[in-house]
């Protein structure tokens, strides 16, 4: 989608004038799946950037209140959702603006995170799940089977049999392919990352970017176990979710296959991420 400060303003402009005198500007780091502005200093407009997208944007404005009401951190607070237009044509959101700044430009321990994050994992893991949306296409598969990518994660090791240690990879992968969430669901936030993670002053103070989330299998929410911590504060975190070893291999799972997708990512940043994850797996490759 072809997204810019501009169209955002005439947005503003035409459903939501009271704020169109606001000051609009590019937030410094915009997520992949949607487009991201601040709006005045306490808002953000969220764009899809595609259409694949947008029912994230229903998702958030339906179930974020809820999750919230849960939750001893922050996280996004959908404020008004706007609607296809001319100029747009995809539904789209304002939110309330999260202060602090993502786990990428923070100055934190990450032993503290790792303790804090977990903590506000398993809040979320004890909200009643029993009405959330389950895995698809929604959340691309995010709590679901983590078979629905095996065809995609052979290719890619076909692929890179050149840079990365194939067998291995298949053990960590058939592994995590061995077994199932055999509980009842829990809500997932689907994606944490660092750049969904807000810290203030040491501490995270907040959780955003809800678009993945979803009811099913948790373990894809682990994977910054590996894309994020080090190994001291990956077994702290580990310790203080209390999830089983099943969870964990499937955690790996996920990890891999992200790793692996994008190992050869035109963007130098996606690239460098995913070779580390993919060293970090290798040389932990079980907590």
């Amino acid at each position: 989608m072809d997204i810019n400060q501009g169209l955002v303003q005439k947005l503003i402009d035409e459903q939501f004038p009271e704020w169109s005198h606001l000051p609009i500007k590019p937030v410094q780091y915009s997520g992949h799946d949607n487009r991201t502005y601040h709006l005045g200093d306490e808002m953000a407009v969220r764009l899809p950037s595609h259409p694949a997208y947008e029912p994230q944007v229903q998702k958030e404005a339906k179930w974020l209140p809820y999750l919230a009401q849960h939750l001893s951190l922050p996280i996004t607070e959908p404020l008004v959702k706007g609607h296809p237009s001319p100029l747009f044509p995809l539904d789209w959101s304002i939110n309330k603006w999260v202060k602090g700044a993502t786990l990428f430009h923070s100055e934190v321990h990450k032993q503290t995170i790792a303790r804090e994050l977990a903590s506000f994992l398993s809040e979320l893991y004890e909200i009643d799940a029993r009405e959330g949306p389950p895995a698809g296409t929604h959340n691309f598969y995010r709590g679901g089977n983590l078979s629905v990518y095996h065809e995609e994660t052979q290719a890619a090791l076909r692929k890179l049999k050149q840079d990365v240690h194939v067998d291995t990879c298949h053990e960590i992968w058939e592994q995590a392919r061995s077994s199932h969430w055999n509980k009842s669901p829990v809500w997932i936030h689907g994606d944490v990352a660092p750049g969904n993670l807000i810290a203030s002053d040491g501490h995270l103070v907040g959780v955003i970017d809800f678009g993945t989330m979803g009811v099913g299998d948790p373990a894809s929410d682990l994977t910054i176990a590996w894309t994020y911590f080090n190994k001291d504060s990956r077994q702290i975190f580990k310790n203080a979710l209390q999830l089983d070893e099943d969870t964990w291999d499937r955690a790996r799972g996920w990890a891999l296959w992200k790793a692996l997708i994008t190992f050869h990512d035109d963007n130098n940043t996606v690239k460098q991420f995913a070779r580390s994850t993919y060293q970090a797996l290798l040389s932990d490759d079980k907590l």
